[in-house]
């Protein structure tokens, strides 16, 4: 008999997708991640650790080195004062950064403030805690040019309960939203006005920006000490299966997320820690350089997207965009159509439901990750031709 808690959540549907499309020989365009290769550097410094015989066991908390380097990034992309030996935990990637904190800083019953649409974990991560979700859903675009927005009465009234914690993601899974400055100035001003104890931010696109700029929360006056800046390796070294993620907190609550990321996974793997340290050390022309190509990528996908009959906003940040098939002359739900697209044209994705609680969004939508190379993409483009073809 399986636990109430287990009962209440189903499997990954963006991971349930991958094996759709695997089933069926479609291109993935449904999990995010890349398939062209990691930087040089980061591969070579990882082989040379594991010669070298950096196998076993490190620090549970992270490599002093890795640390460091975190810290010093933190420093020179933000000007944010990071100890590395007190307010930096390394672990098996974002995602489990983001569940040691809802374990560690989270009660039963306590409420947190989730933005919908949102990344799929947040929802189980609430309910293992033992945590109740307050969705507050974002405004979607309007018009050409249109952007998500934060419905601000919305979410004044939500933060007004004074919830335990405010979950945030930018730039944003799955809209490609940027919160912008003015944005993140409402934010802070509601959590500080209404004393919510934590922000939870999940950073882990911070550099794949198109449009405006990255905004930490915790740059903001009042903010440093309530929040836990959530990123890692995965998205921005394109090495999603070295699973390195890191949580920056106050020292008092580091103590905590360390604590729970012991019994959870003692410790991420150390050689490849070694290698993080390198890619964290990476100059400008690494970050803008990356930028540049999933631009490029951006744009090919949302072009043939929209002249295949989707409605497409192109994403501002992140590497998807939702784009809307109701055009293409399909009324079934986005579940029915996504598993059609993946059996029947080759092309698989995720359906946008999957970001929202239960009947509350996105029908008539699905998912599209362009963190592939440009020859995969110009594969799938090809096949979504034979949607315009029928249209």
């Amino acid at each position: 008999m399986i636990s109430q808690r287990a009962s209440t959540f189903t499997e990954s549907v963006i991971r349930e997708m991958t094996r759709v499309a695997q089933q069926h020989g479609a291109i993935n365009l449904a999990q995010g991640f890349p398939d062209f290769p990691m930087p040089e550097p980061m591969k070579a410094a990882a082989c040379a650790a594991i010669h070298g015989d950096v196998n076993q066991y490190a620090i549970t908390w992270g490599t002093p080195a890795l640390r460091l380097a975190i810290a010093e990034k933190y420093r020179r992309w933000y000007g944010l004062d990071v100890d590395p030996d007190r307010e930096v935990t390394v672990t098996c990637g974002a995602t489990e950064a983001m569940a040691a904190t809802f374990l560690a800083l989270v009660d039963p019953g306590d409420e947190v403030v989730v933005f919908e649409p949102f990344y799929e974990n947040y929802g189980p991560d609430a309910v293992l805690a033992g945590a109740r979700p307050l969705f507050v859903p974002l405004l979607p675009p309007e018009g050409e040019g249109g952007t998500w927005r934060i419905d601000e009465e919305r979410l004044a009234a939500a933060l007004a309960r004074r919830p335990k914690a405010l979950v945030l993601n930018t730039p944003h899974n799955p809209t490609g939203k940027v919160f912008t400055r003015a944005e993140m100035d409402l934010i802070a001003r509601l959590v500080v006005e209404h004393d919510v104890p934590w922000v939870f931010t999940d950073e882990i696109y911070e550099h794949i920006v198109y449009a405006g700029h990255h905004h930490p929360i915790a740059q903001w006056p009042g903010m440093a000490e309530r929040t836990v800046t959530i990123s890692g390796l995965s998205k921005t070294y394109s090495c999603t299966g070295w699973r390195l993620g890191h949580a920056v907190a106050p020292a008092a609550a580091t103590t905590a997320i360390r604590k729970v990321h012991d019994f959870l996974t003692v410790g991420a793997p150390a050689p490849l820690q070694a290698a993080g340290a390198v890619g964290m050390a990476f100059d400008a022309d690494y970050y803008n350089h990356l930028m540049a190509e999933y631009r490029a990528r951006r744009d090919l996908l949302c072009g043939a997207l929209a002249e295949a009959g989707f409605a497409v906003t192109p994403p501002d940040g992140a590497y998807y965009v939702l784009a809307g098939y109701r055009g293409l002359g399909h009324d079934e739900d986005d579940a029915t159509f996504a598993r059609w697209l993946a059996s029947e044209i080759g092309v698989a994705t995720v359906p946008a439901s999957s970001f929202h609680q239960p009947g509350s969004g996105g029908h008539g939508m699905v998912r599209f990750a362009f963190c592939k190379r440009a020859e995969t993409l110009e594969r799938a483009v090809e096949r979504l031709g034979a949607l315009r073809a029928a249209v």
